[in-house]
């Protein structure tokens, strides 16, 4: 058949996609945030929407779910999640999003159907409220924060 490019393009596959920003506190804790429709803590972010890049979709979801606008500083983390019983094929970002100062996390304002609450947590703690496969990759977020390089992930398994 003769395609165009682009109407080729459009029968490809296309994977689930999310952005998310790590933040830090004075004492090094990472921000969690807790969501009111599921029992396990997110880090801020959400969906990539149609003709957004994975940095414009971490800026505006910190925005809706913090009320604060970020500058994500770096990429910490790709991780490819391979289908599950309950999710399709996705891939995630994790961006750095820097420290916040005590006036900072003070104008944070969360929408709070969505959001009930936020928290600064050690990476153990961290760990304990996120799903396995989130703080598993968060883990990960703090390792290439402090090597100083992003890591690619499948699965949580970093290459």
């Amino acid at each position: 058949p003769d395609m165009s490019d682009l109407a080729y393009q459009r029968t490809l596959p296309r994977k689930r996609m999310a952005a998310g920003a790590l933040f830090w506190d004075d004492n090094g804790r990472c921000l969690l945030v807790n969501p009111t429709y599921k029992p396990t803590w997110e880090i801020p972010g959400g969906v990539i929407e149609t003709h957004e890049s994975p940095r414009q979709a971490c800026i505006r979801e910190v925005r809706e779910e913090l009320g604060i606008d970020c500058q994500p500083l770096r990429l910490l983390c790709v991780d490819y999640l391979s289908e599950q019983p309950d999710k399709t094929e996705g891939i995630m970002f994790v961006f750095n999003g820097g420290h916040l100062s005590p006036t900072e996390i003070s104008q944070i304002k969360l929408p709070l159907d969505e959001l009930s609450e936020y928290r600064f947590c050690t990476l153990s703690e961290a760990i304990q409220l996120l799903n396995p496969r989130l703080g598993r990759r968060v883990a990960l977020c703090q390792q290439a924060l402090d090597e100083k390089h992003t890591i690619y992930a499948e699965d949580q398994h970093p290459f």
